[in-house]
């Protein structure tokens, strides 16, 4: 007699895949984002070519200025490692069509300039080597593409045939990040106005098919739709709209926000607006507070370093993560709701809650958590006295915050 191995069926393997890809990407928490390209020459931001309507013929006049002869691979996976963060989404392609990966499907693309070689690549192997997650941002739009305007089958049939590359060409990714559709924010044409469907199921099925662990993302600023696996929110925290983006509620699926770390995604000379280590440590606090990730976005230097006040700050939220990152990484928000001096996150089945105390009180905290609990300062392991009583415990604080951007107190609740 034979005995035959059960089959697991195919739909059931690719939803357990997909349940452990979306824990996995709500357990890494803090990411790096790389907007760069031809358009970090100008070094006016990733827009210049809309803003200031340079013409394509004079536009491709940047790639063969493309020589980033600092770029180094191993460099930016190891500040990722310094900064704490645990994936990085890299601009594939951006508005203006460029390509910084080696596509077959145009000559648009990074491997036809002076520097000759393909980035993602590169990316790939050294953020493998370290454990770190790759995904890729993709413009659906395209500036400079001919079929964009004049025979959009083709079009669509050309962006998903790069969008198989991507998922076919390096090893296993972990998301890919769309833009470039926005049916709440129509703009003019030429450069803006889909000339028909996106095919946009068909584009998600196709994903999923080819990357059984890659989420989808679309930075469209309404509403997720059927396919998609995480809602993004840019420049701004979950259900915040400052940046006059954000208009859709809070959905169900997991979130994200992404940042810039100065004014602009792509490299900006003239943009020295950065915002301090504090605001950036505080702003990946709330978003741990609201369930979110949060994605910190770089825009690199024509020849291809990270700005040096980009990698300060970087490392400095780094250096405050080693301190206080298991109140971070793998936490979810509650089970005490958001409180006017900041946050209270887990890990489930942990046992212990941490305090996120962002507005420092005068000299003691009460939490609404019954039983008893010991506490302690997460930065320095000092002891905290505590007073348990009617459902709540008080915590006595020392009269100044010992971190001023964010003072983590650990709570282990007694059995």
């Amino acid at each position: 007699m034979t005995f035959m191995r059960p089959v697991e069926d195919t739909s059931s393997a690719l939803l357990k895949a997909h349940l452990l890809a979306v824990k996995r990407f709500r357990d890494l928490r803090f990411g790096l984002f790389v907007n760069w390209g031809v358009y970090s020459i100008p070094g006016r931001g990733e827009w210049v070519m809309h803003q200031e309507q340079i013409p394509t013929a004079e536009y491709a006049k940047l790639p063969p200025q493309f020589a980033p002869s600092r770029f180094d691979a191993e460099a930016y996976a190891d500040l990722m490692e310094a900064a704490g963060q645990k994936y990085m989404v890299f601009d594939a392609k951006h508005h203006d069509g460029f390509c910084l990966f080696d596509t077959a499907l145009t000559d648009w693309k990074v491997t036809r300039t002076p520097f000759g070689r393909d980035p993602v690549a590169e990316l790939a192997q050294a953020l493998c080597k370290r454990s770190l997650i790759l995904g890729f941002y993709y413009s659906l739009l395209d500036w400079t593409h001919p079929a964009y305007r004049n025979d959009w089958p083709a079009y669509v049939a050309y962006y998903q045939g790069q969008i198989r590359e991507l998922c076919t060409k390096y090893g296993e990714i972990g998301m890919i990040w769309l833009d470039g559709y926005w049916p709440a924010h129509p703009l003019p044409a030429p450069h803006f106005g889909e000339g028909g469907s996106w095919q946009l199921a068909e584009t998600y099925d196709m994903i999923h098919t080819l990357q059984p662990n890659a989420l989808i993302g679309n930075n469209h600023h309404v509403g997720p739709l059927k396919g998609e696996d995480f809602q993004m929110f840019e420049q701004d925290l979950p259900g915040e709209n400052t940046a006059g983006f954000n208009a859709e509620s809070v959905g169900a699926l997991p979130l994200e926000s992404c940042l810039t770390v100065n004014g602009n995604w792509g490299y900006h000379a003239g943009d020295h607006n950065h915002k301090s280590p504090r605001e950036l440590i505080r702003f990946l606090v709330q978003c741990i507070g609201r369930d979110s990730n949060l994605l910190l976005n770089v825009g690199p230097t024509p020849d291809g370093d990270v700005q040096p006040e980009h990698v300060e700050r970087l490392r400095a939220v780094g250096d405050w993560l080693r301190i206080n990152g298991e109140a971070v990484y793998e936490n979810r928000p509650g089970p005490v709701p958001p409180q006017p001096w900041g946050y209270v996150t887990h890990r489930p089945d942990d046992g212990r809650l941490f305090l996120h105390i962002l507005d420092w009180p005068s000299a003691s905290l009460t939490v609404p958590v019954p039983g008893d609990c010991s506490a302690r300062l997460l930065c320095d392991a000092t002891r905290i006295a505590t007073v348990s009583r009617e459902g709540a415990v008080t915590l006595s604080l020392p009269r100044t915050p010992p971190d001023k951007a964010d003072t983590v107190v650990e709570l282990t609740l007694t059995p």
